[in-house]
């Protein structure tokens, strides 16, 4: 093989040219991969404390960058242009470098504990301090893009120069060599929360979701989704929102599972007469939505639970409602284009059969079962992942004739671990500094009272600066790095302004997620324009409209608990109950066609606009009370339902007038 070859990696939710390495630069990378699968291993299962020996977190956490930064270095080009060639002399130095920083800080951290030295350092300490701040800032750049590198300098660099600064950003400043210590040394910075909930949780389930791949979990989803649904009306587009969500649920990475899934998807749909940028578009907010979608919901959510100080299964838990609510408007806008275009399924006879289909991939479905078994009932977040993998392969190799691993998989297993791994690490050490940087200052806790006062303590206003906030972030950053910079940034404030924790912290993850569909960058949807072939900005306005739906649902979630389970179960299901019937409405307004009603009006401009008093209404009906102040879920129903009720009654009488006339 040639010494590179050129591979987009998007774990981090960023599309970075990623060399896939030859030669020596491939061994490296993965005889570390092997040794951090072994060590994360040990650390769930508390392996060496048995033996005699305990890794202290600091020796751990500085192993895993140990491990990981280095190889972003060979992994990650210095530019774009460097991605077809081979490291280069200055990969391997800044390689090397780092990997001595981390040797140096693995030797002395029981004297880091001992002495403190992150608060009184050595001479030593902040000299290789210095080095490894600038080497993670770059590391990150490489993985995550300069926009992150940008944020991350500024922040990290934000307590030398504090004190400099006008007003509400004003703070104390630090001298270099603390604030160089700290973010060595701390775990408040560099290896804070989001490095810990990697190290600690993310591992697992990446290794979980890589094998699942490289067992042919991809392939068996698709056939899955093709047997139940692909000769049913609009089958194809069904088939790409019930593939791309199971797969996108685990990869947790939106255009990965574009290019994975779409390649058969895609080609599906225009068979079926579906235009090619429907066709892309629909992939797009299905792998999107996938990643929004339990049990893994990709590495963001992993962060969220360490944030919040609850376990995972609760955070998975409380996505649960909204990401179905978001995949049944996804299927009530395709049945209705479907129905409103003449869209018919596709011939049972090009359809794989649902019993062998069952019979060649259960074990997959085995694997996820198991999962979610010890996620939600034995309550095992960090052990789930490994026990999981384990049946996963036991079983594959045992059961599957054409997917049992030799020695081909195992290194293309242990490669696709080693790219996610050194991405991930490197964008989360770099985010990790700029919780350090406001740690150092303390401006995170003077920011909520300045954000709460410029929104004159008002949550809707609050709200409103989040969703735009986190679009731009999230055209910008990784969709972790922008969840958790907003997390830090601005979740306080609307927490303190009344709103439900997880409930914020799901609002800032899904408007992130945005991103995706919506240009000017829409990743996920120009990713689906490569393999549909259709022109990129016409496909991510078309992804906004497919999946219109998304903008609304995490203001219904944020302003209504119930929705993320939180309150009385009465009020839950009444909530969710609201929330469906709006969606199924709104749904259907979007393509003007209704179950049980029929088309909306022809698609003349008077047409159209009679179903902006349907959207609105819609919108009221699935709005929680007490989101307009002063007006109760009642009252709120009742209007949506004024709204709605004389144009749909006249829409159908129209339709049977219509169908009696044909007749």
């Amino acid at each position: 093989m040639s010494d590179t070859t050129v591979k987009n990696d998007v774990s981090g939710g960023d599309t970075v040219s990623a060399r896939e390495l030859g030669g020596p630069a491939r061994w490296i990378a993965r005889l570390a991969t092997v040794a951090l699968i072994v060590l994360s291993i040990n650390q769930a299962f508390n392996i060496s404390s048995r033996l005699g020996y305990t890794l202290i977190e600091q020796q751990y956490l500085y192993t895993v960058l140990f491990l990981t930064i280095p190889v972003a270095f060979l992994l990650f080009p210095m530019r774009a242009s460097q991605a077809k060639r081979g490291p280069t002399i200055i990969d391997w130095v800044l390689a090397g470098l780092s990997a001595a920083c981390f040797v140096f800080f693995i030797y002395y951290a029981y004297s880091i504990i001992r002495y403190g030295w992150e608060m009184m350092p050595p001479f030593n300490t902040v000299v290789v301090g210095a080095v490894l701040w600038v080497l993670v800032i770059e590391a990150a750049r490489r993985a995550g893009g300069m926009v992150l590198a940008v944020i991350v300098l500024f922040f990290s660099a934000y307590p030398l120069f504090a004190d400099k600064l006008p007003g509400p950003i004003s703070a104390f400043a630090s001298p270099f060599e603390y604030v160089a210590a700290y973010h060595a040394m701390s775990l408040e910075s560099m290896m804070g929360i989001p490095l810990r909930a990697f190290a600690n949780l993310v591992f697992g389930f990446i290794l979980f979701g890589v094998a699942l791949e490289h067992t042919g979990a991809g392939r068996f989803f698709i056939n899955l989704a093709f047997a139940l649904l692909g000769h049913v009306r609009g089958g194809p587009a069904k088939v790409a929102i019930m593939s791309s969500g199971l797969m996108g649920s685990l990869s947790g990475s939106v255009v990965t599972n574009v290019l994975t899934t779409g390649v058969m998807t895609i080609p599906a749909m225009k068979r079926s007469g579906m235009k090619g940028v429907t066709a892309a578009a629909i992939e797009t907010c299905a792998s999107t939505g996938g990643v929004l979608m339990p049990p893994v919901m990709g590495a963001a959510a992993f962060v969220m639970a360490s944030f919040l100080q609850v376990s995972y299964s609760t955070i998975a838990l409380a996505a649960a409602i909204p990401a179905l609510l978001y995949f049944f408007g996804l299927f009530i806008q395709i049945d209705a284009r479907a129905a409103r275009d003449g869209l018919k399924g596709l011939p049972e006879a090009e359809l794989p059969n649902l019993k062998q289909t069952l019979k060649e991939g259960w074990h997959h479905s085995f694997a996820i079962i198991l999962l979610v078994f010890m996620l939600l009932v034995m309550r095992q977040e960090s052990l789930a992942p490994y026990y999981a993998t384990a049946i996963l392969l036991i079983i594959n190799q045992i059961v599957s004739k054409d997917g049992r691993w030799g020695r081909k998989e195992v290194l293309a297993f242990i490669d696709g671990s080693a790219h996610l791994f050194s991405n991930l690490a490197a964008i989360l050490a770099g985010v990790g500094m700029i919780v350090g940087g406001l740690s150092m200052t303390g401006l995170a806790g003077t920011l909520v009272n300045d954000l709460l006062f410029i929104a004159g303590g008002n949550p809707y206003v609050l709200l409103i600066m989040g969703a735009v906030t986190s679009l731009v972030l999230g055209v910008g950053m990784p969709s972790t790095a922008c969840y958790i910079f907003l997390a830090i940034m601005l979740a306080p404030a609307l927490i303190q302004a009344g709103l439900e924790p997880i409930a914020v912290h799901l609002f800032i993850f899904y408007w992130g997620m945005l991103s995706y569909i919506t240009p000017p960058l829409a990743l996920g949807a120009f990713a689906a324009a490569s393999v549909a072939k259709t022109p990129p900005m016409q496909t991510g306005y078309e992804s906004m409209k497919i999946g219109s739906v998304i903008y609304f649902i995490p203001f219904f979630f944020v302003l209504d608990p119930g929705l993320v389970l939180v309150g009385h179960w009465q009020n839950i299901v009444f909530s969710s109950a609201l929330a469906v019937f709006g969606v199924f409405i709104f749904a259907g307004a979007i393509q003007g066609y209704l179950a049980g009603i029929g088309p909306l009006f022809t698609r003349t401009p008077a047409g159209l606009l009679l179903r902006v008093p349907i959207l609105v209404g819609a919108v009221l009906i699935a709005l929680p009370g007490e989101a307009i102040p002063g007006v109760s879920d009642v009252e709120l129903l009742i209007a949506g339902l004024a709204l709605i009720a004389p144009i749909l009654t006249a829409a159908f009488i129209l339709n049977r007038r219509t169908a009696v006339a044909a007749a």
